[in-house]
């Protein structure tokens, strides 16, 4: 036993050399036939790739069929607290998990989508899995934002396409920068496609896509962070020691360390007389401070950020993307986003280049993510780009939300010239439908009027008709030279009661005549209201002088009637007959046994029991105004007439072109003017009669509003409340909004679709910035320059601005409708229209009135039984 141990051993040692050798020789041989046939395996590799990532592709295309897509609409008023954002940006990420267990990871994302193609400023739509859309469709921002299900966007092909993929350069662990909520962190973007023009093709599009990565994803970018971090410090601690040895040893070589050491006698000690130098050992790498933003998990997602800009214009996309470059750049801070590829000279490789962009393409189309190994962001981070544009964001005013102006075109209504960041100036207007009730205010020569007479005439040239009462006459010589054309001159007539020159030319109007069908009892009503709103009667203050007047027209209007149906409309009575209605007994007893049959029973038993009562001075508060009116001969001339020529009701549904000019705002000239805008209501309210879908539109241009409502203020207001029914639309103009009665004002403000105002004093505008919550504030809209508006406009339902808007000036916009050798014969034109007649012989018209009523009567009364039932007599 003892001779046999050596030999076991020394056949153990030789049989583990011989496996050691022949592992050794087959390690060979493989390297060898690897080295030989090395396309083998890589062919295999290469094929199971393939096959992997053929199947991931087809996976993820069929999870991409399962997606939806919202959009979010917020309101004006969006002011959203950084909880909120932050409770929606989770919401995102938990979303982005609802897919199929079988869908790839590349398939499992939310996007979000900043689109502007010239339909709205900034689009924000989100897509993501079907599963999520009761997760999405439910926001932390409440009823502040809209949500509904958007459809698939096909976008038309572009001739000129520019891509980009941006990644995040700088520390892989530090943060991007924390940007406020105000100003809107969106804004850079709003900005950079302000100048969008659709009528070019342009587009702009953002895509954000979000992504909860596994955890051993994360963890493994983790160890290669620290791995890095360990190799960064121990590089460190190696150049501090190479420095520090260096160092030494040039103090040690120096001529005053050589004669320090002869002088002392001392010889250096260590290893060749050396001193011995202790290298720095490498510090220990702290964690938090090594994976900085990824050392926690919560809220930490990776994140793919696409752009895509096209346009049909050679130049115009290239140029969009670096304004999208730059504005991106906003959020840089530690990190910043940058533009995946390399530049070499002229050309840039990335993602609109081959290899990339067939890439890019495939996740542009299909909603996948795979975004670079660097981008990983917090929650945090994304603030500005988790929410809609908040009310903190200018927005632009494209050419979709304000349509651009064409003259003769009858839907649209001129507002001002917009000017858009480009620099581009266009004619922006509004849908006429729409346009209900206007308010312009500011102060005296800032452009109310001349906005004012830009629109009217562009509407009058679009074959629309229109009433302009100006009580000054300012406006009519302006606009003339611009309405001179044929085609107007059938449609226009000139009220003008500022009678002047040596033999002056004036139109007529009875407000109580009968011979144009009106309905007897609207014209009493019309008349007397008109009188009590211009002298201040109420039922408290006057309530004997209403039923005087009431009754005392009530019987005119009845005369009137009766002389219309005998066919002798020259035989009507006048306003001016009251007097002789109520003092000449004679005449007051033909004209109530005229009347007879015509008056209700109240009326008739009125002027037999109470009128004999009551003493002659209670005649005088209604005389007085008369005997005013009677004392001026140019409106002694123009309400004394029988058969007046003024209809109001018939130029509204023949699309007339009337300029009403009061002429002045004396209490003379307020009665006129109260008389007017009571028979204008009068008038509208009677088209009830018409069925709504053929009243023909109507506007009525009021110029200084606080004279017009000096004399008629319920009046006004009732306009501005009542006449949109009947598609008559209202636009006024007014100094100082505060100088309006209570009820103007605040029906003005009410159901205006158009609020503008000018410059003027902070005080007097302070009443219009507050409607629009003071933004701007009554400060930046002081300062404008003249015919400079800020104004809020009605546009498809939804209000438009406050924007700045230029006024139109007459002189630019329509200098190609200027006809200033034709405006004398197009202003005789009007005349002939309104019926005018030389003051001399209205005035002996009305001296022979009264007569030519009481022969009317005397040759009626005998046909009179005292039951009102006409009876001839042989």
């Amino acid at each position: 036993m003892g001779s046999a141990a050596p030999y076991l051993s020394g056949q153990a040692a030789a049989s583990a050399f011989g496996e050691l050798l022949g592992l050794l020789t087959g390690l060979a041989h493989t390297a060898d036939w690897l080295l030989i046939y090395w396309w083998v395996p890589t062919t295999a590799a290469l094929i199971g790739w393939a096959v992997r990532e053929m199947v991931m592709r087809r996976l993820a295309r069929a999870a991409s069929a399962q997606r939806m897509a919202l959009e979010l609409v917020p309101s004006r008023h969006f002011d959203p607290s950084l909880e909120e954002i932050f409770r929606r940006g989770v919401q995102l990420a938990r979303a982005s998990t609802s897919m199929p267990w079988w869908a790839p990871r590349r398939s499992k994302a939310v996007q979000i989508r900043l689109r502007a193609d010239g339909s709205s400023p900034l689009r924000y739509r989100v897509e993501g899995p079907a599963g999520a859309q009761r997760l999405l469709s439910i926001t932390p921002f409440g009823p502040d934002v809209t949500v509904h299900r958007a459809r698939p966007i096909v976008d038309a092909t572009r001739k000129h396409v520019v891509r980009a993929e941006f990644v995040l350069r700088g520390r892989p662990t530090a943060p991007l920068r924390e940007v406020p909520l105000e100003p809107d962190p969106l804004q850079p973007l709003v900005d950079a496609v302000s100048d969008l023009r659709a009528e070019l093709g342009d587009l702009a599009e953002v895509r954000l896509d979000i992504q909860r990565a596994p955890k051993w994803v994360l963890r493994a970018r983790r160890v290669q962070l620290m791995a890095q971090a360990r190799r960064a410090e121990r590089r460190e601690a190696q150049r501090a020691a190479r420095w520090i040895r260096q160092d030494a040893s040039g103090i040690e070589d120096s001529l005053t360390w050589q004669l320090q050491q002869l002088v002392t006698g001392k010889q250096g000690g260590g290893a060749g007389g050396r001193r011995l130098v202790m290298p720095p050992v490498p510090r220990r790498v702290d964690a938090a401070e090594a994976l900085g933003k990824l050392a926690e998990d919560d809220h930490l997602v990776r994140v793919q950020l696409l752009v895509l800009c096209a346009s049909d214009t050679e130049g115009r996309a290239q140029a969009r993307l670096a304004q999208l470059q730059a504005a991106l750049d906003v959020f840089g801070g530690g990190a910043r986003w940058a533009m995946r590829g390399w530049r070499l000279g002229p050309w840039r490789l990335g993602a609109d280049r081959w290899p990339s962009r067939r890439g890019f393409e495939r996740r542009w189309a299909l909603g996948h993510c795979q975004p670079p190994r660097a981008n990983w962001v917090r929650l945090s981070e994304l603030t500005g780009l988790l929410k809609p544009p908040t009310v903190h964001c200018r927005l632009p005013l494209l050419a979709s939300d304000l349509p651009a102006f064409q003259h003769g075109d009858p839907e649209l209504l001129l507002q001002g010239i917009y000017r858009a960041p480009d620099g581009q100036r266009r004619l922006v207007a509004t849908y006429a439908r729409e346009t209900l009730f206007e308010v312009g205010v500011g102060k005296a020569g800032g452009g109310k009027t001349e906005r004012a007479l830009a629109q009217a005439i562009g509407w009058a040239h679009a074959g629309g008709g229109l009433m302009f009462l100006d009580p000054h006459r300012d406006s009519w010589p302006r606009a003339v030279p611009f309405l001179a054309h044929d085609h107007l001159a059938e449609r226009i007539a000139l009220i003008d009661l500022n009678a002047g020159g040596p033999a002056p030319q004036l139109s007529s109007w009875n407000p109580i005549g009968m011979h144009q069908g009106q309905v007897a009892h609207e014209v009493v009503e019309a008349v007397t209201d008109a009188y009590a709103s211009a002298l201040g009667w109420d039922d408290a203050s006057a309530p004997r002088a209403i039923t005087i007047l009431t009754a005392a027209v009530a019987v005119l209007v009845a005369v009137n009637e009766a002389a219309c149906r005998a066919g002798r409309p020259e035989d009507q009575a006048t306003v001016f007959h009251v007097r002789a209605l109520l003092t000449d007994a004679p005449f007051r007893k033909a004209a109530l046994t005229a009347a007879e049959g015509r008056l209700d029973e109240e009326t008739r038993s009125w002027w037999q029991t109470v009128f004999p009562t009551l003493a002659s001075d209670a005649f005088a508060v209604v005389l007085n105004p008369i005997a005013r009116l009677a004392a001026n001969p140019v409106t002694r001339a123009f309400l004394g007439q029988p058969a007046g020529v003024y209809n109001i009701r018939a130029a509204m549904d023949s699309q007339m072109i009337v300029w009403v000019c009061p002429g002045g705002n004396g209490p003379t000239d307020r009665l006129i003017t109260a008389l007017l805008a009571r028979d204008l209501l009068r008038a509208v309210r009677s088209r009830r009669d018409v069925p709504e879908a053929k009243r023909v539109p109507f506007r009525a241009y009021f110029d200084e509003l606080i004279t017009l409502t000096g004399a008629a203020p319920e009046t006004i207001a009732s306009m501005f409340e009542d006449f949109r029914k009947y598609r008559v639309h209202v636009h006024g103009m007014t100094q100082l909004l505060a100088r309006l009665p209570g009820p103007v004002r605040l029906s003005l403000v009410q159901n205006a679709s158009t609020l503008a105002s000018t410059a003027g004093s902070q005080s007097a505008i302070a009443p219009v910035t507050a409607e629009w919550g003071d933004q701007p504030g009554p400060d930046v809209v002081a300062a404008l320059d003249q015919f400079d508006h800020y104004m809020s406009l009605t546009v498809r339902g939804r209000r438009i601005g406050p924007v700045k808007i230029t006024g139109p000036h007459l002189d630019d916009v329509f200098a190609a409708y200027a006809r200033p050798d034709r405006a004398a014969a197009f202003e005789r034109a009007a005349r002939t229209t309104a019926g005018t007649a030389p003051l001399d012989e209205l005035t002996a018209r009305v001296r022979g009135q009264l007569d030519r009523v009481n022969a009317f009567l005397t040759q009626l009364a005998p046909t009179t039984t005292p039951d009102g039932q006409g009876k001839t007599y042989e």
